[in-house]
């Protein structure tokens, strides 16, 4: 569902889901993960400020990367997943202002994976199947 308003309940939740995805090492964790049935996402791209995102968008794409992802529902799996290398994202930041994001690359990589998410897509919907691999969370690279 969308959220249609900021309630001291969403500054919660986007409180709380913040500290999940930092304890998991995770760079990104969408509230249905958690079981809350709500448009909203946070991302942690490196070199970024952590941000909620709340009924995220995507606008436009342009071109096309392939990387491994991870996700923090399927510990330990990993596999290459092609996605856009360049997203325009609309939404609304914890404090209700209406932005528009602009990102490339991994923080690119890690709001579509998010976004699908909300959905009701995992990365293993999308992934190259002969790439999929299990591994110590630790090992890879990339993981959400």
């Amino acid at each position: 569902a969308e959220v249609l308003r900021i309630t001291k309940k969403t500054l919660l939740l986007m409180d709380d889901m913040m500290r999940i995805m930092k304890r998991a090492n995770g760079v990104g964790l969408a509230a249905p993960q958690i079981g809350v049935l709500q448009r909203v996402i946070v991302i942690a791209p490196l070199d970024y400020k952590p941000m909620a995102l709340l009924n995220p968008v995507i606008v436009k794409s342009e071109g096309d990367q392939i990387g491994q992802e991870g996700c923090l529902s399927i510990p330990g799996l990993y596999g290459d997943v092609k996605r856009a290398a360049y997203v325009e994202v609309d939404c609304v930041d914890r404090k209700g202002r209406e932005i528009t994001l602009e990102l490339e690359g991994m923080p690119a990589r890690i709001v579509q994976h998010e976004i699908d998410h909300l959905d009701g897509k995992l990365f293993i919907d999308t992934v190259d199947m002969a790439t999929l691999h299990w591994a110590h969370p630790g090992e890879a690279a990339e993981a959400e």
